[in-house]
């Protein structure tokens, strides 16, 4: 979707902060037992440092990467939707282990289990990161994206026609 650079860090930066925040309140939920308000408060002071992390790795590695090894299964003249949910699909293959090991280094350490906390890490992120990137973040990022650049969106594709 992004055209320009400009566009490309707005959109990843919606995308890495819903993102983020989403699981960062998702494991804080399962810390304390269940979702609560507590949880919502909480991951706020998380997201700062989490979502720049984030999005410095998608920004500068992670997105160029995903796109070529989603581009390894679908073609560029697949329906967008489809190219989309690729790009989307290999984005949380590679960033859900990726943010795993940072937060297991910052919020667990490294010691003797630290290869074992992370895998766990891994293993309880993994199913929420994929419904939450694609039933949530994923959606709501793309809507936010249209509504702010709306004008530049419409004057790209009139200049394509």
């Amino acid at each position: 979707m992004p055209k320009t650079k400009l566009q490309d860090a707005v959109f990843t930066a919606l995308m890495a902060t819903l993102m983020v925040y989403g699981m960062i309140v998702y494991n804080i939920s399962l810390d304390l037992g269940g979702v609560s308000a507590r949880s919502f408060r909480l991951a706020l002071n998380e997201l700062p440092l989490m979502a720049a992390i984030a999005f410095v790795l998608e920004f500068f590695v992670v997105g160029k990467l995903a796109a070529k090894l989603a581009f390894t299964v679908v073609r560029p003249t697949d329906r967008p939707q489809i190219i989309t949910y690729a790009i989307s699909l290999m984005i949380i293959c590679i960033m859900c282990p990726t943010m795993s090991l940072v937060a297991t280094v910052i919020f667990t350490g490294v010691d003797g289990q630290f290869i074992a906390n992370w895998f766990d890490t891994i293993r309880r992120n993994f199913p929420m990161a994929l419904l939450w990137q694609l039933f949530a973040a994923g959606p709501a990022t793309r809507w936010c994206f249209r509504k702010i650049f709306k004008k530049q969106l419409a004057a790209q594709a009139a200049a394509q026609h």
